[in-house]
C-alpha cells in the first residue's frame, strides 16, 4: 500500500524481549517508547522451552497503558488448545481496541512435549501443517459471531441474535472444533497474524494465512526473493498479495556512538551469525540501511530486535526513527487506531456474512 504521497509505506516494528524480567513497568516503558516513535507494533516472544512470563498476559497488561501501538504476542499452536488460543487473542483485540496481533509459532522439542505428556515431539513440517489448521479455524471462530450478533435488547431480554452465530464444524488432521466462539467478533475482524517465514516449513502457512511475514536474512537479495515467493504463493492461494506485508527481521546492536558506527563497531550491512542476522552500527547507519532496502523494494519494512533492550530501543526510536521522520520517510503519527490501519490492511468481512450474501 502506498502513502498519500505515492510512496510505498515503510513499516517498522520492534521486539520487547527481555530475559528474566518480570516487572510490568519495564515492558510498559518500552512499549510507550515504541509508540512515541509511531512504530507499527511491538512483539513479545514466548516459548514452552524456557521459563519466563506469558507473552499474551504481559501484552494484555500493556493494552490499557498504551493507546496506538500494535501488540503481538507469540503463542505456540503445538500443545495449546486452538479454541482457547483464538479466544485469548480475540480478547486482547477487544481490550486493546483493535491493536492485537498473534505471532504463530510451533514447539518442536521433546522437552516441551513432556511438559504436557500428551504426545511426542513431531517433525517441523507436521507441526506447521497443524499450525496452518489452527490459523484457519481461528479465523472461522472469529467470524462465528457476525459483527452485529450482539444486540443487548433489554426489552425482550435477548443478548444475542442466535441467527447470527455460526457453528464452524471444523475437522482437521489433529483436532476438530464445533464452535461458535465464546468471544464476539474482534474489532479488527481478524487480529493480525504474523509468521516467521524464514524456514521452508513455515513459508506456506505464512503465504496462506499471515498478514505479516518475517524473513531473517542478512542478504537483501534473499529477502527480496523471499518476498517475491511469498507474494506469488499468496496469490496462488487466492489472496491479494498486496494484503501481505514482508518485513526483514534483524537483531540490532546500535552501540554507543552518537552519529555513525564507531571504529570497530560494525557498519557495512548486517552479517550472518549463529543466532541470526545481526546489524551493528550507529542509528544513522541503520536508517541508511532501512532506506536502501525499502527504496529498492526488497521488503515492506523491518522487525528489529535490540541486542541491549533499553539502550538499543532508545537509540532506535530517538535516533533512527527520528531521522527517517525528519526525511519524510516514516510517519510522525498513527493514521488510524487499529493495527490493521497502521499496516494499511483492510478489515476482512466475515466469511459467513459473505457466504449468505453470495447465496
Amino acid at each position: 500500500m502506498t502513502s498519500p504521497h505515492g510512496r510505498r509505506r515503510l513499516h517498522l516494528a520492534t521486539a520487547l524481549d527481555r530475559r528474566s524480567v518480570y516487572d510490568a513497568d519495564a515492558y510498559v516503558s518500552a512499549a510507550r517508547l515504541a509508540e512515541r516513535g509511531a512504530l507499527d507494533f511491538v512483539t513479545l516472544d514466548d516459548s514452552l522451552a524456557r521459563p519466563g512470563p506469558d507473552a499474551l498476559a504481559v501484552l494484555s497488561r500493556l493494552a490499557p497503558a498504551t493507546r496506538r501501538v500494535g501488540l503481538v504476542p507469540t503463542v505456540t499452536t503445538t500443545h495449546t488448545e486452538p479454541f482457547h488460543v483464538q479466544a485469548a487473542v480475540a480478547t486482547l483485540d477487544w481490550v486493546s481496541r483493535g491493536r492485537a496481533g498473534w505471532r504463530i509459532e510451533v514447539s518442536t522439542t521433546e522437552g516441551e512435549a513432556r511438559l504436557f505428556g500428551r504426545r511426542h515431539a513431531a517433525p517441523a513440517d507436521a507441526l506447521w501443517q497443524e499450525a496452518g489448521e489452527v490459523a484457519d479455524v481461528a479465523a472461522r471462530l472469529w467470524d462465528s459471531w457476525e459483527d452485529d450478533a450482539e444486540i443487548r435488547d433489554a426489552a425482550t431480554g435477548r443478548f444475542v441474535d442466535r441467527d447470527k452465530l455460526h457453528h464452524v464444524d471444523f475437522t482437521g488432521a489433529a483436532f476438530s472444533v464445533k464452535g461458535p466462539s465464546i468471544v464476539p467478533r474482534p474489532p479488527q475482524g481478524h487480529p493480525v497474524r504474523v509468521v516467521d517465514a524464514t524456514g521452508r516449513a513455515a513459508r506456506a502457512v505464512a503465504a496462506r494465512y499471515a498478514d505479516v511475514a518475517l524473513v531473517r536474512t542478512a542478504l537483501p537479495a534473499r529477502a527480496a526473493a523471499a518476498r517475491a515467493e511469498l507474494r506469488a504463493a499468496a496469490e496462488a492461494y487466492g489472496r491479494d498479495p498486496d494484503e501481505l506485508r514482508v518485513l526483514a527481521a534483524l537483531d540490532v546492536d546500535l552501540g554507543d556512538g552518537e552519529y555513525a558506527a564507531e571504529p570497530g563497531h560494525g557498519g557495512g550491512g548486517p552479517r550472518a551469525t549463529p543466532h541470526g542476522p545481526l546489524y551493528r552500527g550507529g542509528p544513522v547507519d541503520l536508517a541508511e540501511l532501512i532506506v536502501s532496502w525499502h527504496r529498492d523494494g526488497t521488503v515492506d519494512g523491518f522487525h528489529l530486535t535490540p541486542v541491549e533492550p533499553r539502550r538499543d530501543l532508545e537509540r532506535l526510536v530517538n535516533g533512527t526513527v527520528s531521522l527517517l521522520q525528519h526525511r519524510g520517510l516514516f510517519r510522525t503519527f498513527y493514521p488510524g487506531s487499529t493495527l490493521r490501519d497502521h499496516l494499511g490492511l483492510t478489515r476482512p468481512a466475515s466469511q459467513y456474512t459473505v457466504a449468505q450474501g453470495a447465496s
